[in-house]
């Protein structure tokens, strides 16, 4: 609160130099692999503001790819030590981030659609896997289980190893291959579906998806 000195305690910030591909996550002090956390930056009025690009000028403060390791972030008033100062915290900073990593993952899939490196629609899906041009399945988080199972099921029976991300929701599909909605998706091998996919794995951890042999499709309790 306004007024209050900040916490009293070690510093943990996410490290002074950005420039190696490991971080420090401010709440538990872990060091992962940048591709597993969301950065958050400090705006110059004091708010701190989710940085998903990693693109904002200043010191990052960088967090476990979590919805409840935010919210342990906000109680524990680690934005403060970490930054060295008070700063506010916007009581819905999960629901940014999470917003943020979903449009990230549209983007990258639109992006692919737009080069001709994403196909849409079960048929075609298939087509993609014979033909052995597939670097990550996409499949409808609020699709039936039976057609996801069903397409994991075909890419092993090809013998590819190609991991099945249902993170997004139909209509959120939909919106990147400007559809109502999309249940089955493929993107071709390639950076595109990397990114999607490290953006995919970021936003599973605020939207309480697990994952599973075949990739992040498992809701958690």
């Amino acid at each position: 609160m306004a007024g209050e000195p900040a916490p009293s305690g070690p510093a943990l910030p996410g490290d002074e130099d950005e420039t190696g591909p490991i971080r420090r996550c401010i709440v538990t002090a872990e060091r992962l692999a940048k591709e597993r956390m969301v950065r958050c930056a400090v705006d110059p009025d004091g708010v701190i503001v989710p940085d998903v690009a990693a693109a904002l000028p200043g010191r990052g403060l960088w967090l476990t790819a979590r919805r409840d390791i935010v919210a342990l972030a906000i109680k524990k008033r680690a934005f403060d030590r970490a930054a060295k100062r008070q700063v506010k915290v916007p009581a819905d900073l999960a629901d940014r981030i999470e917003a943020l990593l979903a449009q990230r993952c549209r983007d990258g899939i639109g992006l692919a659609r737009r080069s001709g490196h994403a196909v849409a629609g079960f048929e075609k899906v298939g087509q993609a896997l014979r033909a052995g041009a597939v670097g990550l399945l996409l499949a409808a988080s609020d699709g039936a289980e039976n057609g996801r199972q069903k397409v994991a099921a075909l890419a092993r029976g090809l013998d590819l190893s190609v991991e099945v991300v249902a993170v997004l929701t139909a209509a959120e599909l939909g919106t990147a291959f400007s559809r109502d909605h999309v249940v089955h998706a493929a993107l071709g091998p390639g950076t595109l579906a990397e990114r999607v996919r490290t953006d995919a794995a970021r936003l599973a951890g605020f939207r309480g998806i697990a994952a599973t042999p075949d990739g992040l499709s498992k809701r958690r309790a």
